[in-house]
């Protein structure tokens, strides 16, 4: 049974409040000295209880953006006081789960008051669709993740970011994925390797021993069938539907692509081909394959926190699902084929090298690697910041997070981490060699048709590749 089942809708409904209240007033729509709508109001008009707005509330008044009369209302403060700076940041949306930003954007107005943060939620923070932003003046700073860096890499949009300051308390290989001829783009946030996660009361009920860094996908298999429970739960649910999992098994069994003599991927003959070949194989032995009526991508977690997963592979920053459950849960290294390598994934800060208001951006990504910000994170999340301190923090966990026993394991598995360019490919040529490798794997297209494909994509722009730790 879990608790609080609703809690992540109201909080998501509790960031939109904040959200669009505080962007309200730093853009001018709600003019200073103007009243909110009562707290009333506001719970019924964001499916709310009036005990959640007045927490929402305190958030802005601690951000002074509003002040609280007694008996009269919520009063709009005038953010341009003081001279006061605005600093619009664009953020993928998943960010308030992952990292709880606004939080953290609210710890930083309380520090710095003469500077306003607006939160702009971006539906995709690709090159192509923030360029614009930036172009327009509507961004200062972007949180992005490695495969939008790369984007402005391949497009030669890194000259729009800003050189920033690298920092010796972040774990290096991280700076090293952002840095491009010796100079840091983006400053890492937060990260995370892939791992496994599993129900500890299936492998319990059914006396099977829990997963450990010896596991192999034959090993995974065969306790995923025993785990099944038809019409009841699904021992092993993965399609290898994201690029970065499906790097995984391309990594552990093919190492790196080679290429033709023209710069393209070559595939007829190689070591790759042989494991794209066997990752195929893996499909057709998984036992009970959802149907086509759910959308696991979707709905995984929900399965897993229903007890109707037994195993699913997942990051660091999705455990933040499971962090208001009861489940007993935890986690373990993917399996490999004997040489054991995982996933890299990785978030940053990006500033617009053309910005008016650059160094209050540079000030805004200071305090997001900052000692305090991190171990916030680290506190209030299952997410893994960027500062080495700030991720090995050890102290009492607070406010109820259910967290698995070994959450210390991406420490253990760091030699593993690998970016997904270290198949030697580019972010542009993996778009494109993905779609083709869902369909091969699918049964969707004849290997003749898939190598053909595959060798006829066009190479991406020359970049070195950053390697991840070793």
């Amino acid at each position: 049974m879990e608790r609080r089942p609703s809690r992540k809708l109201f909080r998501h409904r509790l960031d939109e409040m904040v959200t669009s209240i505080r962007n309200s007033i730093i853009t001018g729509t709600l003019e200073p000295d103007r009243y909110l709508p009562s707290e009333k109001q506001l719970a019924e008009q964001y499916g709310l209880s009036v005990q959640s707005v007045r927490k929402g509330l305190d958030l802005l008044v601690g951000e002074q953006l509003i002040v609280k009369i007694p008996k009269v209302g919520s009063k709009v403060v005038d953010p341009a006081e003081k001279g006061a700076v605005t600093v619009r940041l664009g953020y993928p949306p998943t960010l308030p789960d992952d990292a709880d930003i606004h939080r953290l954007i609210a710890m930083f107005h309380r520090e710095h008051p003469n500077i306003r943060v607006q939160a702009v939620p971006l539906g995709d923070v690709s090159y192509e669709h923030c360029k614009p932003y930036l172009d327009s003046g509507m961004l200062d700073a972007i949180i992005m993740n490695y495969n939008g860096y790369l984007q402005f890499a391949e497009n030669g949009g890194l000259d729009d970011l800003d050189c920033l300051e690298r920092r010796d308390d972040l774990y290096p290989f991280l700076s090293d994925a952002f840095t491009d001829n010796g100079r840091l783009r983006v400053q890492p946030f937060v990260f995370s390797p892939l791992v496994l996660c599993y129900n500890r009361a299936h492998f319990a009920q059914q006396n099977l021993q829990e997963p450990n860094s010896s596991w192999s996908w034959k090993r995974l298999i065969e306790c995923a069938s025993a785990l099944d429970i038809p019409n009841e739960r699904v021992g092993f649910r993965c399609y290898f539907s994201t690029p970065n999992r499906a790097s995984i098994l391309l990594m552990q069994r093919g190492q790196s692509f080679e290429r033709s003599e023209d710069g393209r991927l070559k595939l007829a003959g190689t070591s790759m081909m042989e494991a794209i070949r066997y990752s195929r194989q893996i499909y057709e032995h998984i036992p009970s394959l959802p149907n086509s009526l759910m959308d696991w991508e979707t709905q995984k977690i929900q399965m897993f926190r229903q007890g109707k997963l037994s195993i699913a592979i997942l990051s660091y920053f999705k455990l933040n699902d499971l962090r208001d459950s009861d489940i007993d849960y935890d986690i373990a290294p993917v399996p490999h084929f004997g040489h054991a390598l995982t996933a890299l994934i990785l978030i940053g800060f990006a500033v617009y090298r053309h910005s008016k208001n650059k160094e209050a951006a540079k000030k805004l990504v200071d305090f997001m690697v900052s000692a305090k910000a991190q171990l916030a994170i680290r506190q209030n999340t299952c997410s893994l910041p960027a500062r080495v301190t700030a991720a090995e923090w050890s102290g009492p966990d607070g406010g109820g997070i259910n967290r698995p026993s070994r959450f210390s394991l991406f420490r253990e598995i760091i030699p593993s981490y690998r970016l997904f360019t270290d198949l030697n490919v580019g972010e542009s040529e993996y778009r494109a060699l993905f779609d083709e490798l869902r369909l091969y794997w699918a049964g969707l297209e004849d290997e003749e048709t898939f190598v053909g494909r595959v060798e006829g994509i066009p190479p991406a722009a020359p970049k070195a590749a950053a390697g991840a730790a070793r």
